[in-house]
């Protein structure tokens, strides 16, 4: 029995299956992360450094193979996947980088005599839970900084994404680690709350969604473990003023259409003042219907497949609701297999099912607003707190809304804009961690305390 297998979404082919660990391989994984902990959190910091800028090396290396992979599981546009395959190397590359920052002693200034110290060491072995949206940058911000600070790995990734999985750990492997640092297991989700729970495993992280985060969370809790969640999201494009109608409106395209619209942190809800808002509706509605969705193996597709047939359901089932509850369809609806158009809904109140929902694909909700304090209003009537983007000609503006928000990152005039030294997460039902930038190796590690009289 298993439920890992790869289903190309464009074809509907399934490609390949990979048989679920049994018990035995399971309490083996862990077996061998916790025994890879006591090596590896003693290696000096710089061969530890050595063997994370190897991962780097060999995700660049391996790119356009994993590339391939990943359009062929979760239906990523090609280029798109060759992105993320460079940005996880990037992520990796990043904590090598700064292995001494991340593990440098932190000096206390103390009231007596002698000294104190705040010494970083690592927990042990960790869990992590990846979703199949972004097979290779997911995996990348949470071992990356965990394994430089000496911490082990054991990795469930997504049953669609099994091929990743398994050439992830192959890399890991490749580039040096003990055998054990770096463990994938194709674990269900009984055996995940099995490892949870087992004492030789010190935390768990999960991407995913809400459901998948409470049910995590529940079981650590009971067991006392220290758990990271990175959630769902509903994130707001406010518009307040611009210069430049036609770039913002392609911001708000790229925002909206970035991994076929299956981005936690993709802006879902376009808040536009009433200034703005029908010159707005109607470029951007024309921009998005230009966009066809079309083979993701093609160099030119800017829109593939959602990542499974189920995936595009749930949309449609979505959308058809908004529609029979009122809400008016400007471009859109309509599906094709796993194939769904860019769509925009108006006229959404929040007796809709759709205003307080995530849409995760390429469908998304515009708003009327009629100044700032209305669209603060509207961007924090939700129960996601992830990210959030800002549109204005003025930095008073700019820094008044942004600490208004109730959002973990605000981007001001700008989108994609994600980068390894920047930190990753949000508040509310988003999640309650943060990954990437030095923030992430603040997660997972004892923050030791020597006091010398």
């Amino acid at each position: 029995m298993t439920e890992y297998a790869v289903v190309n979404p464009t074809t509907g082919e399934t490609v390949a299956t990979y048989d679920t660990f049994t018990d035995a391989q399971i309490d083996d994984a862990v077996a061998r992360a916790h025994a890879a902990a006591a090596i590896w959190g003693r290696t000096p910091v710089a061969e530890r450094a050595a063997v994370i800028r190897r991962i780097a090396e060999l995700h660049r290396e391996r790119r356009e193979e994993f590339a391939e992979i990943m359009v062929r599981e979760m239906g990523k546009p090609l280029v798109a996947a060759r992105g993320e395959v460079d940005f996880a190397a990037d992520i990796v590359e990043f904590y090598a980088d700064n292995a001494e920052r991340i593990t440098a002693d932190q000096p206390l200034e103390i009231l007596g005599e002698g000294t104190a110290v705040i010494r970083r060491a690592p927990l042990g072995a960790l869990f992590g839970i990846m979703p199949w949206n972004f097979p290779a940058y997911q995996v990348a911000r949470f071992a990356a900084p965990n394994l430089m600070l000496g911490n082990t790995i054991i990795l469930k990734h997504a049953p669609q994404c099994p091929q990743s999985a398994a050439l992830l750990e192959e890399i890991y492997r490749a580039a040096g680690l003990p055998d054990g640092g770096y463990v994938n297991v194709y674990a269900t989700n009984e055996q995940s709350a099995t490892i949870i729970a087992d004492p030789r495993v010190q935390g768990v992280s999960v991407t995913g969604s809400e459901r998948a985060g409470a049910a995590v969370a529940e079981v650590a809790g009971r067991n006392l473990k220290k758990v990271a969640l990175e959630l769902g999201g509903s994130d707001p494009f406010i518009l307040l003023s611009t210069d430049d109608l036609d770039a913002t409106v392609q911001a708000a395209v790229d925002a909206r259409l970035d991994n076929n619209g299956q981005s936690c942190n993709g802006a879902k809800r376009f808040i536009v003042v009433d200034a703005l808002y029908d010159a707005f509706v109607e470029r951007f509605v024309a921009a998005l219907a230009a966009v066809k969705a079309s083979d993701p193996m093609q160099e030119d597709t800017i829109l593939g497949p959602l990542s499974s047939l189920a995936a595009a359901e749930r949309l449609q089932a979505q959308v058809d609701t908004a529609v029979s509850q009122g809400a008016t369809l400007l471009t859109g609806g309509t599906r094709d297999g796993a194939f769904f158009a860019p769509t925009v809904l108006a006229d959404v109140t929040s007796a809709m099912d759709v205003y307080r929902e995530e849409l995760f694909g390429p469908a998304c909700v515009v708003y009327r607003v009629a100044d700032e304090d209305a669209a603060v209003a509207l961007a924090n009537d939700t129960s996601f707190g992830l990210g959030s983007y800002v549109f204005t000609t003025e930095p008073a503006q700019a820094e008044r809304v942004a600490n208004r928000i109730e959002a973990g990152m605000v981007y001001v005039n700008v989108v994609l804009a994600d980068s390894p030294e920047l930190p990753f997460g949000g508040v509310k039902r988003s999640g309650t961690s943060r990954e990437m930038g030095l923030l992430a190796a603040d997660e997972f590690v004892n923050k030791k305390l020597i006091r010398v009289a």
